[in-house]
């Protein structure tokens, strides 16, 4: 039985200024917002022998009583903030590294104070580097100042059921990660795998750092994990957001819910 939850925090256009606006598609018509992206955000909760696990953690959006909306959405599962063990960081842009700080009561806090912050530290040099407007560094200020952060380099474990790769592809310091528990092979490749669509069109992305590799990468992933019955984590996707491989009667795969 599959233990991945999907915390969608919402959907969203982007445009070149980079900055995501809330788009519902019920009411908002999207040639209203020309030269957009449409995307949705899904951090991920797992849980796992050794406790509870998020992969990245959203925008940061809070309701009126400035509540994070991924503890809101923690909290409807049955859980607490507090259980979370272990944040699991693909890359630290706007759109996923919001919720690892929380503004609750006025003063910036980090959003899940029993947990280890695990983040490439190619990644963490880059979003203080300038480089990029989409890294905010007044959030990692408040990370780096908990004792949370856990920086680590290339490819490794950080217990007997998690295991971490740089990848590179949508930044040079990009990584995936792979989470083994419950008889469940978990595969969350942040936006280097962010959306289903992107396994089977095989298209090089605009918004990668090196797109060549990502495409190949996604091959990679799809053509073992497929085969090997991974379950796959896609953080931006607009239908199947935890899904598996089905076997076609050609031999082939094509991808399914996951139950």
């Amino acid at each position: 039985m599959v233990q991945a939850y999907s915390l969608y925090e919402g959907s969203f256009s982007v445009d070149k200024s980079r900055k995501f606006v809330p788009f519902d598609p019920s009411v908002d018509d999207p040639k209203d917002r020309p030269g957009s992206m449409f995307i949705h955000v899904h951090p991920f909760l797992i849980k796992t022998e050794s406790g509870l696990v998020i992969c990245d953690t959203g925008l940061g959006h809070t309701d009126d009583r400035g509540v994070l909306e991924l503890h809101n959405n923690i909290r409807k599962l049955g859980y607490e903030p507090d259980d979370v063990k272990y944040v699991l960081m693909s890359h630290l842009h706007k759109d996923h590294a919001g919720g690892m700080v929380s503004m609750e009561g006025g003063s910036p806090r980090i959003a899940f104070p029993e947990a280890e912050y695990i983040v490439q530290r190619g990644e963490w040099e880059d979003a203080y580097s300038g480089i990029s407007s989409s890294y905010r560094t007044e959030i990692f200020d408040v990370v780096q100042r908990s004792g949370n952060l856990v920086l680590v380099e290339g490819a490794g474990q950080v217990n007997t059921e998690i295991s971490y790769a740089l990848n590179g592809g949508h930044t040079p310091h990009h990584q995936a990660f792979h989470i083994h528990t419950g008889g469940e092979h978990y595969f969350f490749g942040g936006d280097v795998l962010p959306e289903p669509e992107e396994i089977f069109h095989n298209y090089v992305a605009k918004y990668d750092y090196d797109g060549r590799r990502s495409k190949e990468l996604r091959q990679a992933y799809w053509g073992e994990g497929a085969p090997e019955g991974w379950t796959f984590l896609f953080y931006h996707s607009k239908n199947i957001t935890i899904g598996r491989s089905q076997l076609r009667p050609d031999g082939s795969y094509k991808l399914v819910e996951a139950q």
